[in-house]
């Protein structure tokens, strides 16, 4: 089931925020992200805030969804009044399954928003999918909607692999969905991988590679399987039934990740991404990685603006009755100081292949860097020009890396 809500300051009734936040709106980017938290069936490793249908209550149905999203947009437009992003960059619609609604409702969201601040001219516009979740027919409607890229929840090609993470599409699907989207005119496709399933062999991934690369698409994402507490596999893992995931399994299989996407002419971007060109990088996530505005919609979905981030509550239900009263959705907020940027500030953005400037790191930080560059964890070509860039050796360590960085 879904973790519990971050502690924080109570967020206003009105959902208003400080002055200080709004004197700059969107000034690095404005994006927008919704989160659909329905499911046809949760998987056994995820502890994203979704719920299946036996899981909800009254008053949250996928039926009256879309017109709850529009209640927050609304809000947001009252809260940002004095102070409008000039534009939205990026749009992100994520899950839980997305494509579970209509391309109807998935379109008027999109239009609701462009109606209350405005879609840059190219803007990028995401959506995710399960394989199984969307069709030809379905795909092509979102196309005329506006959405502009599709991400695909692939995860693995071996049917062993998939079982375990309790996925319901058939081998095949994925890379069958992606040439759909393609067909559609989706400018940019990505699918996902997860690594290190129990179970796994080193064939079974390097399948998964082959059929990723010659899909046609121009994303792909790769991370390593981490069990949250509270999930099904989890509790397999506690009762013996599978084995924990092996680090050193891990390290093989992102190694073979970068041997075989940079093969096929995918350049790593984010240390879990790799895209064909910079045009197919997800500017979405750049914004979430390099400090920009953002405002989540829908149960849970987290924002930042002006340095003041908060979050929804989680259930749909909540999140609904909350929005008809007029009331702000949010559960709890904090503001970030000047200390808390820069240590997000290292945490992202030297997972980045344009890297970390130098000058963000104080004294001991610029210490722990030069230790990393005399053990080839950082790149020394960008290092003499001010950055702190991973190499691949670096990349695999990067999360030992941020803790030497950060006092």
């Amino acid at each position: 089931m879904p973790g519990a809500l971050p502690d924080g300051e109570p967020v206003p009734e009105d959902g208003s925020l400080p002055s200080a936040a709004l004197t700059a709106v969107g000034a690095r980017g404005f994006g927008v992200y919704v989160h659909v938290p329905f499911c046809a069936s949760r998987c056994g490793y995820c502890d994203f805030n979704t719920y299946t249908a036996t899981e909800l209550g009254g008053g949250a149905g996928r039926e009256t969804y879309a017109d709850s999203v529009l209640g927050e947009l609304a809000l947001a437009r009252r809260v940002l009044a004095d102070a409008p992003p000039r534009r939205v960059d990026t749009v992100f619609v994520g899950g839980g399954t997305p494509t579970l609604l209509s391309a109807e409702d998935l379109g008027r969201i999109l239009a609701g928003i462009d109606a209350t601040w405005g879609l840059a001219p190219d803007a990028e516009v995401t959506t995710e999918a399960n394989p199984e979740s969307v069709t030809p027919r379905s795909l092509a409607a979102l196309r005329a909607a506006g959405y502009t890229r599709i991400s695909l929840g692939m995860q693995s090609a071996a049917p062993g692999v998939l079982a375990v993470l309790d996925r319901r599409h058939r081998p095949g699907r994925a890379i069958a969905a992606a040439r759909e989207a393609r067909e559609a005119g989706f400018a940019h496709v990505n699918l996902d991988l997860i690594y290190g399933t129990p179970g796994e062999r080193a064939e079974d991934f390097a399948e998964s590679l082959a059929q990723v690369t010659a899909a046609g698409v121009d994303h792909v994402s790769a991370y390593a399987l981490i069990v949250e507490d509270g999930t099904r596999l989890a509790a397999r893992m506690r009762r013996g039934e599978l084995p924990y995931p092996s680090d050193d399994v891990a390290a093989d299989r992102y190694l073979a990740a970068e041997a075989a996407l940079s093969a096929a002419g995918f350049g790593w971007y984010e240390v879990s991404n790799w895209a064909t060109s910079p045009d197919a990088r997800c500017r979405h996530n750049l914004l979430y990685w390099t400090g920009a505005d953002w405002w989540g919609l829908g149960p849970g979905a987290h924002s930042h603006v002006g340095g003041v981030r908060w979050w929804n509550v989680k259930h749909p239900s909540t999140y609904a009755a909350r929005l008809a009263t007029g009331s702000s959705p949010g559960y709890g907020r904090e503001v970030l100081t000047g200390d808390d940027a820069r240590t997000e500030d290292v945490m992202l953005r030297l997972r980045l292949a344009d890297g970390l400037p130098l000058a963000t790191l104080d004294e001991p930080g610029r210490a722990a860097a030069d230790r990393a560059l005399a053990d080839g964890l950082l790149d020394p070509h960008p290092y003499a020009s001010g950055r702190a860039v991973l190499t691949l050796r670096g990349r695999l360590l990067a999360d030992a890396v941020v803790r030497d960085l950060l006092p």
